[in-house]
């Protein structure tokens, strides 16, 4: 029986799911916005969310949990400077999976998980150009 385990095991072992989580919230926190299965996506979500309530308490504490989780000093910088100011208001939802449907090798579920006040560059340009 499985009972009070949380978390996904995602086929690997414990190092290396750990290491690909810090890589996946590492990348979502830099890019604001990264494309990878939904499964994968959920796992990210849930910790990529307790990173960005670690930015809005903005306490010594806090950014010595975040660097032993991200472990990049300009990542965890931007959680704590822009991103705790960007959802200072926001209790809680920081990201959104928007599915994608299935990837052509394996047929696995994919999904878009980004921060949900994402601007894209394009649709800025875009925008720019239209006014």
């Amino acid at each position: 029986m499985r009972h009070r385990k949380a978390g996904r095991k995602l086929g690997r072992t414990a190092s290396h799911r750990d290491a690909m989580l810090r890589n996946m919230v590492t990348s979502l926190l830099e890019q604001e916005r990264i494309v990878t299965t939904v499964t994968k996506a959920k796992e990210a979500r849930r910790v990529t969310e307790q990173m960005i309530t670690l930015g809005k308490r903005g306490d010594l504490h806090a950014r010595r949990q975040a660097l032993a989780f991200i472990r990049s000093k300009s990542i965890v910088a931007k959680l704590f400077d822009q991103l705790s100011n960007q959802y200072a208001e926001r209790q809680g939802g920081y990201t959104r999976i928007i599915r994608t449907g299935t990837r052509l090798g394996d047929a696995a579920p994919m999904a878009i998980l980004e921060l949900v006040d994402y601007q894209d560059l394009a649709n800025n340009a875009t925008a720019e150009q239209e006014q």
